[in-house]
């Protein structure tokens, strides 16, 4: 029987050093930074297995307000529904009655996890509703919230500002 085998791991000085040399070539200082040809993320869009428990998840539990429940033009009778997730963002979803999806399977250039900014008093409030609901999740911090939805989409509640992280700008 052959052993796997095994992945040395990184040094962290050459990990510093590497993030410092693209920092270095790719960073720019805010001023010198060009606009983005974006105006924002109109919307990032999820599965969902069973639209009422995703709205009653959100809507109920999160505080997030559905704004709109229409079929899925790609695929006729499935739901695309949003949820204002304020500051003008909607968080979607897709259901796909009859398609096998399968299970999540988490890969390398997936998603890993959608973090929404919340006022900090919010935040205090939306974690005790995590509790009451009987949701795990990890607090991390004192500032970030991590959980799973009803189909284990790894959500994070994040007290911290549009454009900081863990106070550092980094818009």
């Amino acid at each position: 029987m052959s052993t796997p085998p095994t992945t040395a791991s990184p040094d962290p000085a050459e990990l510093a050093e590497q993030r410092g040399r693209i920092r270095a070539a790719h960073l720019r200082p805010g001023g010198e930074r060009p606009t983005s040809t974006a105006r924002g993320l109109h919307h990032t869009a999820l599965i969902s297995s069973d639209v009422e428990t995703t709205i009653r998840f959100y809507q109920d539990v999160l505080g997030f307000p559905l704004t709109e429940l229409i079929e899925n033009r790609d695929y006729p009778g499935s739901s695309h529904f949003f949820f204002d997730i304020g500051n003008g963002n909607l968080l979607a979803f897709f259901d796909f009655p009859g398609l096998d999806v399968g299970p999540y399977a988490e890969v390398l250039g997936g998603l890993h996890h959608v973090a929404i900014s919340v006022e900090p008093q919010r935040w205090e409030a939306l974690v005790g509703k995590l509790t009451e609901a009987g949701v795990e999740h990890v607090v991390h911090s004192g500032v970030s919230v991590y959980f799973r939805d009803p189909d284990g989409a790894r959500i994070e509640l994040i007290a911290d500002p549009l454009g900081e992280m863990y106070g550092e700008h980094v818009l």
